[in-house]
């Protein structure tokens, strides 16, 4: 059995144990040559929100006409496309349609982390160190996001309200092809992109200063989410993310970096580091439920993740593979025989990674210690009707919860608009806890909070362009205000269909059942207008994403993905 050692954690956590503060010291040193005009002030303000962004460099030469692609891909078993090459060059949006020839496809891109007050009003932005930056070398500490996925740099608060976190990959700006590459310590020969990149964690405190922690985890895919856990002892993270991009069966080390993870926090700068093998915290198999089994790993394909009431949830709502639905860490090994239950009473957070069988993991995989929350659905994802597409996920209290509904995101053809509109669970659903059955329900009678008042707002925010977004649904959500986004599917542009979502509309809900508007303002830097009554108090914040199409360069030159937002909380916390 592979089990994490209590002695190595012990050991770890005396040697660190009069560093935990040096580090932040030292996070704080190095965050003050990247960013000295939050030397000695507060960058993140208390009761603000916080924005993540991703801006792509539109660059002609990212992407050379007639490049064979994947890169290196003649060095893989997977192969590389037609001998024609990617037919766009890097200007947006075409850059894009390279999809079309390369099914990995992205860009490198930077990442933007915007302040706002609750109504709107924009602050100021700082930009996470990438290497357009000044003064940044390749070994020096930087992170990047991919564009355009869809998926990346969701904003989390740390347990402690003291650190917003979130995930990217170590890799310079217009690269191609990360966010599918293979990470070094996951090597897996059957994937067609032929480079290697480090997935990387980022923390950021009130003064902007930043800590980052390389992974081998989501070789093959990305990193999606992460919470610091710096309240149990010695600080690590919970992410959640997918792995895989090359044949079946999978590697090992892509099984066992797919799904939820448990990372250190490192104290040292990227150069210095030197990750290990992916150390998975949890996991889902569908036998659980009775089912045959899938293929190894891929149940575990989570995206959004939330802590409440010292539980870990998760959801999975993309893939053929398992179940798309809502996940809890079962830490007492009770809450569930058969396979759906509910957090026992006395549950902890899990403080160590998963134990498992490395001779297990080619035939039945990980050991199963994560249960579907009781009312949620069960039915295998290429088996549901309808099928359940969840993301971000927001307890308002023991007995409320909401969670932000994507939608499939069709965009086949011209009825993309009358499919959207059809999907009646996608958007904002409110669940509600019934005691006597001790299960959850999709609340009545409207099973989302909004979704039907999304396709004008949509439409209008880009009235000029042959960009015309219809949004089935939503995709992350911050609780306070709440705040929700939509998620949108866009009709083909003549020159072939058109970039991944493009823009959207952000939606206020200052109550349950209340749905009023906002939009992108045409100014730059980009700012927010909703118009909101209340603000409800927030215990816990959890984030919001959404995307928009550029308003700070004339369309169609760029297009900005606006990914995530968090409120700061209390004085003292961000």
């Amino acid at each position: 059995m592979h089990q994490p050692s209590n002695s190595r954690r012990t050991i770890h956590t005396l040697a660190q144990a009069t560093t935990v503060l040096g580090l932040a010291l030292a996070s704080l040193a190095a965050g003050a040559q990247q960013n000295r005009d939050h030397r000695d002030k507060d960058h993140f303000a208390p009761g603000n929100l916080v924005v993540s962004r991703s801006v792509y460099d539109n660059n002609p030469a990212n992407v050379k006409v007639g490049t064979i692609l994947p890169p290196n891909c003649a060095s893989t078993q997977g192969g590389c496309g037609a001998a024609t090459g990617a037919p766009y060059n890097g200007t947006y949006p075409g850059v894009f349609n390279d999809v079309l020839y390369d099914p990995s496809f992205g860009i490198t891109s930077r990442i933007f982390l915007d302040q706002i007050t609750p109504d709107g009003r924009f602050l100021d932005s700082l930009e996470v160190p990438n290497s357009l930056d000044r003064g940044i070398k390749s070994t020096s500490d930087q992170l990047v996001t991919s564009f355009s996925s869809k998926s990346e740099i969701a904003l989390h608060l740390s347990t402690d309200h003291r650190a917003l976190t979130f995930m990217g990959y170590v890799a310079p700006v217009n690269t191609i092809d990360v966010s599918n590459s293979n990470t070094p310590l996951a090597l897996d020969p059957t994937n067609p992109v032929g480079q290697e990149f480090l997935r990387g964690v980022a923390t950021v405190d009130r003064n902007g200063h930043f800590n980052f922690t390389e992974s081998n985890a989501y070789s093959g895919n990305n990193g999606r989410a992460v919470i610091l856990n710096n309240t149990e002892g010695e600080p690590f993270f919970y992410t959640a993310g997918n792995a895989g991009n090359g044949a079946n069966p999978q590697p090992d080390g892509i099984v066992l970096g797919a799904g939820a993870q448990f990372i250190d926090l490192s104290g040292k700068h990227e150069a210095q580091q030197d990750p290990g093998t992916p150390t998975p915290v949890a996991s889902f198999s569908v036998t659980q439920l009775g089912n045959k089994a899938d293929k190894v790993g891929k149940d575990d394909n989570f995206r959004g993740m939330t802590i409440f009431n010292n539980v870990l949830y998760y959801t999975k709502g993309s893939g053929s593979n398992g179940v798309n639905t809502v996940y809890f860490v079962d830490t007492t090994g009770k809450a569930c025989p058969n396979g759906v239950g509910l957090p026992a009473a006395n549950a902890q957070l899990p403080t160590m990674p998963l134990t498992y069988d490395p001779a297990a993991l080619q035939t039945t995989g990980l050991p199963s210690n994560m249960c579907i929350l009781a009312g949620f659905p069960t039915a295998l994802a290429k088996n549901a009707n309808p099928v359940a597409f969840p993301f971000e996920l927001w307890f308002a209290n023991a007995t409320t919860l909401y969670v932000a509904d994507e939608g499939d995101g069709f965009a086949d053809d011209s009825t993309l608009y009358t499919h959207a509109a059809a999907q009646t669970t996608a958007g904002l659903q409110k669940w509600i806890f019934n005691k006597t059955t001790n299960t959850w329900n999709l609340a009545t009678p409207s099973p989302t909070v909004s979704n039907s008042a999304c396709l004008t707002p949509c439409t209008a925010i880009r009235p000029a362009t042959t960009l015309r977004p219809a949004c089935p649904g939503h995709r992350q959500l911050m609780a306070c205000a709440t705040w929700k986004a939509a998620s949108t599917v866009t009709a083909p542009r003549p020159s072939g269909p058109s970039p991944r979502p493009s823009a959207a509309a952000v939606t206020p809900v200052p109550t349950p059942t209340a749905s009023l508007r906002s939009t992108i303002t045409s100014r730059t830097p980009t700012q927010l207008s909703p118009r909101r009554s209340g603000s409800p108090s927030c215990a816990r914040p959890a984030s919001l994403k959404y995307y928009a199409a550029s308003p700070s360069l004339p369309a169609p030159a760029s297009m900005t993905t606006i990914t995530a937002t968090i409120r700061v909380t209390t004085a003292g916390s961000s």
